[in-house]
């Protein structure tokens, strides 16, 4: 793209317009005008918040589509239920997967195709039916005469303190896109991240002020956003006498052990004695070793199972006392936690030293952080600059909204990146 002055664009699937923001931040960089000649997206709220910040009318449904304008780069974050880790996975076999199909119907009815598309997904859309739902899609794009390089890249990689890997599919019509980003998918989890950060600054190589999650705290919050006083007194009681900073970086889960707090450490059902806690705790820990068995009973253990880690004298009456609380149950002499999602106020705290995990659209109002010694949830705002929205980015005024809308985008400075790319590609 040498030499531009002016791209034209549009911008289909387009949510809250995190991919467009990307765009017109690289191309402003570079003193480049940018015109959305035509927008799609079906979720009345997702347009609500997207029409605060851009203008354009705004088409809801792409199969009511049957011609797009010209325009030079096509953005199309379509949609990845079905192709995502925590989906059902059906892929094409799903409604919503077939949404790439009319990506391609619209193209094949274009005489002047877009010089570049850049498309996003997540990981598991590469890994989906052992790799056909993306072969397939890759053919589709070289039939229509596109060439292309697929990134798959961590958002914790450009500044943006979340771990967040995702797949970018960037096109060429008639050539090969020029590249200098690689895949990099980036440390696999916060405590890598700190590891990594740590060997950098060792060996001199961290040159770079990275943000990390403290970095994105609002100062203050709304007291809608504290943890409950009940929630708190529980929190308080599963720490045995821990300041609340101790919750840095803990999951709260009820079928896994390591940095995590559990249903019984809280007394969500009522409260567990330390003896009744730690046996919990213990066969969470214990239950899924092989040789226990693989098969589909190997999660439950008999007593004697349990007392090859948990020989205990007090043992039946720390059992039967757990069966009444709700927190164990017996099926033909064998035990198992009754465990699942609790609904905890937070189901994750946050490190604020390090980066957050995968801000998603089902669990990003129950992203927790400690400061100044509260408990508490992370607020809109915050999950935006998770994402790296500027805070010039308006939300919808409805915070389930913006949860919702912000664990489904994108993160800007990571299209911004790829755009910046494609701009000084000179082939």
């Amino acid at each position: 793209m040498d030499n531009i002055k002016n791209i034209t664009f549009v911008d289909l699937f387009a949510g809250i317009g995190g991919i467009r923001l990307g765009l017109e931040q690289a191309a402003k960089n570079q003193t480049i005008n940018t015109e959305c000649v035509f927008t799609c997206e079906i979720d009345i709220r997702a347009q609500q918040t997207y029409r605060k910040n851009f203008s354009g009318v705004i088409t809801a449904d792409i199969r009511e589509v049957e011609i797009l304008p010209d325009h030079e780069i096509l953005l199309a974050g379509f949609p990845c239920q079905s192709f995502s880790y925590a989906g059902k996975k059906q892929g094409f076999g799903d409604t919503r997967g077939t949404l790439f199909f009319e990506i391609v119907r619209l193209l094949e009815n274009k005489k002047n195709k877009p010089q570049y598309l850049l498309l996003e997904n997540v990981r598991g859309f590469t890994t989906h039916d052992n790799g056909r739902t993306f072969k397939t899609v890759i053919a589709k794009l070289k039939d229509l005469g596109y060439s292309c390089e697929v990134l798959i890249m961590n958002s914790s990689n450009f500044n943006v303190p979340q771990n967040r890997v995702r797949v970018y599919i960037v096109c060429k019509f008639g050539g090969k896109p020029k590249l200098s980003l690689v895949s990099d998918i980036g440390p696999s989890d916060s405590h890598r991240y700190k590891l990594e950060r740590k060997q950098l600054e060792l060996f001199g190589n961290e040159n770079q002020n990275h943000l990390t999650v403290k970095d994105i705290l609002e100062s203050s919050v709304d007291k809608r956003f504290i943890c409950s006083k009940d929630f708190t007194a529980k929190l308080k009681n599963a720490l045995k006498g821990k300041n609340f900073e101790a919750l840095h970086g803990v999951r709260l889960i009820d079928y896994r052990g390591g940095n995590s707090l559990h249903s019984w450490d809280l007394g969500i059902k009522g409260k567990c004695t330390l003896t009744e806690r730690d046996f919990m705790n213990a066969l969470i820990s214990n239950r899924r070793k092989k040789h226990f068995g693989a098969h589909q009973d190997g999660k439950k253990l008999n007593i004697e199972q349990i007392r090859t880690f948990w020989n205990r004298k007090d043992i039946n009456e720390t059992i039967t006392s757990l069966i009444s609380k709700g927190y164990l149950k017996e099926n033909e002499g064998k035990f198992n936690p009754v465990a699942g999602n609790m609904s905890f106020e937070v189901f994750k705290f946050l490190d604020p030293d390090s980066i957050s995990i995968t801000v998603v659209s089902s669990d990003a109002n129950r992203l927790g952080i400690v400061q100044n010694g509260i408990p508490r949830r992370l607020t809109p705002r915050e999950c935006a600059r998770l994402q790296g929205f500027p805070d010039s980015f308006k939300l919808h005024e409805e915070d389930n909204s913006s949860y919702h809308q912000l664990g489904n985008s994108v993160s800007v400075p990571v299209i911004k990146n790829i755009f910046e790319d494609i701009i000084f590609d000179r082939s």
